[in-house]
């Protein structure tokens, strides 16, 4: 029925009920790239300081202060590179007092090592070393053991002795807010020919482990580490997330040896901050071999400083990220004795949209007279999709040198490299997998533990035969 009212002359179709307004779907706040949603309290740091000497509580105070005061990165070179979006660590909650080293000696050490160390979340599984390790003086411990047992000699190593680059945000959160820690220390001329093994095994929701491992090698000292990061298994695939952010601090004095491997096998929803540095002493040897695998997000740094005359550091790393996996890795060198050496290889294979920023930053000082350093940067996209970045870089101020180089490439596997392998009887998807894991192969050769070298093996080629295939193995 139309009816009608005095408007003017004109006719207004009868009422109609008005659906109710349907309220705009409420979008999650956007984040900025540099927007770390981990907060760590000041009040946790105060209870750590309320059973501390004073000297470690002014070293948080300080460390704390830094971090809230510092840009995330500061080399403006790389800032656009900074991604921490899929860190979604707003409810992650540090833990407040981890525990002590076990009574007793815990769980054996492998036949296969010098000493072994095993963390569990916040717990301690295992802390021991072997008959000939104790005998020749070696010590193996809590960095919290440390500090009761021996104070002047913790505080040195924490304090005195500036082990961490000040310049670095994520180290000083780690030096403000650890809770865990182990201290390696090796006596003047002691020869161990068995590894230590350090094991952290992490994952538990929504907590978070922020620890420093410490190793000091004395004049003439020779030692292997072998540092594992796995899964706990406490967490779930799409349950809270889970951060680990640690520190790796070596002290190596003249003459010394030190070979080191790290490999990182985390859950997916784990993130990963780590500083390392290392001082290098006159004559001394440092090889690094680090593998990236798990977590789904890791940030990490390594700070070399050739310190001594005629020192030397050979440092390769790998990563092989897919899904949405962020791998975003940097590498300072500094060249500071007269006739040292550096050798810096990293490499990066990315299946899906997995990302990897590999950044790297050579410095040669006044005094440096002799320097032979080179810095290679390699990422290998096996997915259109996938994204790798790399950015080698140099600073000069020294140009009396006997070698000072950089190279890069980003690209899908080499055409040429396959239709070799193919020409030979090999099957294409065969071809590929010699390929890439070859490519990855210059650091799993030098894991210097034999079970955990065949373990990275395994653990690459099981990453490869889950991640090839579909839109995966769609080379870019």
């Amino acid at each position: 029925m139309t009816t009608s009212a005095d408007t003017g002359g004109a006719t207004l179709a009868p009422t109609e009920a008005v659906p109710p307004a349907v309220p705009a779907r409420q979008r999650a706040a956007r984040r900025s790239p540099t927007d770390l949603t981990f907060r760590l309290e000041p009040d946790l740091i105060e209870a750590f300081a309320a059973t501390e000497p004073d000297w470690l509580a002014a070293d948080r105070r300080a460390a704390l202060a830094s971090f809230a005061g510092s840009s995330l990165e500061p080399n403006q070179l790389y800032t656009p590179y900074l991604d921490l979006r899929n860190a979604d660590l707003g409810d992650v909650r540090s833990y407040e007092r981890p525990a002590g080293a076990p009574d007793g000696a815990g769980e054996p050490v492998p036949e296969d090592a010098s000493g072994f160390a095993a963390f569990r979340e916040d717990g301690v599984l295992a802390l021991a070393l072997d008959d000939a390790a104790t005998a020749a003086g070696v010590t193996l411990e809590t960095l919290s053991g440390l500090i009761a047992r021996d104070a002047g000699t913790a505080k040195r190593l924490l304090v005195d002795e500036v082990s961490l680059p000040v310049g670095d945000p994520f180290a000083q959160l780690t030096q403000a807010g650890w809770g865990q820690g182990l201290v390696v220390r090796v006596p003047a001329g002691v020869r161990l020919e068995r590894p230590i093994v350090a094991r952290w095994a992490l994952g538990a929701p929504g907590r978070a482990l922020l620890t420093r491992t410490i190793i000091e090698l004395a004049d003439g000292a020779e030692a292997t580490f072998v540092e594992e990061l796995v899964d706990s298994g406490e967490g779930t695939a799409d349950g809270p997330q889970a951060l680990f952010t640690g520190t790796l601090e070596l002290h190596l004095s003249g003459h010394s040896r030190l070979a080191l491997a790290s490999l990182q096998e985390f859950g997916p929803q784990q993130v990963v901050f780590q500083a390392r540095n290392a001082r290098i002493g006159e004559g001394a040897d440092l090889r690094w071999a680090l593998a990236q695998l798990g977590a789904r997000l890791v940030r990490s740094r390594v700070d070399n400083v050739l310190a001594g005359d005629r020192s030397t550091v050979e440092q390769v790393e790998i990563v092989f990220g897919s899904e949405d996996q962020l791998h975003d890795l940097t590498s300072y060198t500094r060249h500071v004795g007269r006739d040292t050496t550096g050798e810096l290889l990293s490499k990066g294979v990315l299946l899906d949209k997995a990302r990897t920023y590999l950044k790297g930053m050579i410095s040669i000082e006044k005094t440096a007279i002799g320097t032979d350093s080179y810095l290679g940067e390699f990422g290998m996209n096996l997915s259109k999709a996938a994204r790798s970045v790399a950015i080698p870089s140099l600073e000069i101020d020294q140009p009396d040198c006997r070698r000072a180089a950089h190279s890069s490439s980003v690209g899908p596997i080499d055409e040429t490299q396959l239709f070799y392998l193919e020409s030979r009887g090999i099957p294409p998807d065969e071809a590929r997998k010699f390929i890439v894991l070859g490519f990855l192969e210059p650091v799993v050769a030098r894991v210097p533990l034999a079970e955990a070298r065949d373990r990275l093996r395994e653990a690459l080629e099981a990453k490869w035969e889950a991640g090839w295939g579909g839109e995966a193995s769609s080379a870019a």
